[in-house]
């Protein structure tokens, strides 16, 4: 017994009939703000909103699902650095707790803006290499 499929559905294409997306190139224009697909300056449309598509290709980028993997990420990353930091500053010198705070405390949060856009556009980069939540042509 075979089921045909209604008129309107859509099956959804096997993977193995779509042509590879390497994942480095990805993550390193996600790293850099570009578009995964094109390369060029247009992932985000403001500060950490991503473009519902690609100004210069057309390629959707809606589909992202970053959610808290890039806050998390920056996180750990920032997270890891002032402890080291600190414990050298505090092996080093043994400063007040103010001084710690004075010196560390805008490094943690300068560290942090800097680096939480170029994760998120890796995070995206990688989403749509692996053809995730819909960068594979069908819906989630």
């Amino acid at each position: 017994m075979t089921i045909e499929p209604s008129a309107g559905a859509q099956i959804p294409a096997s993977d193995s009939l779509l042509p590879e997306r390497a994942l480095n190139p990805a993550l390193k224009r996600g790293w850099k703000g570009c578009c995964p697909n094109c390369g060029e300056h247009t992932l985000f449309a403001s500060y950490l909103t991503v473009a519902d598509t690609c100004a210069n290709c057309g390629e959707a980028l809606h589909h992202h699902r970053a959610d808290d993997l890039p806050a998390w990420l920056t996180m750990i990353v920032v997270g890891h650095v002032l402890v080291v930091a600190l414990l050298a500053m505090e092996n080093a010198f043994a400063p007040a707790l103010w001084v710690h705070g004075l010196i560390l405390g805008p490094f943690v949060i300068l560290s942090s803006l800097w680096l939480l856009p170029r994760v998120k556009g890796a995070v995206v980069g990688m989403q749509w290499a692996w053809r995730m939540h819909g960068f594979g042509g069908e819906e989630d």
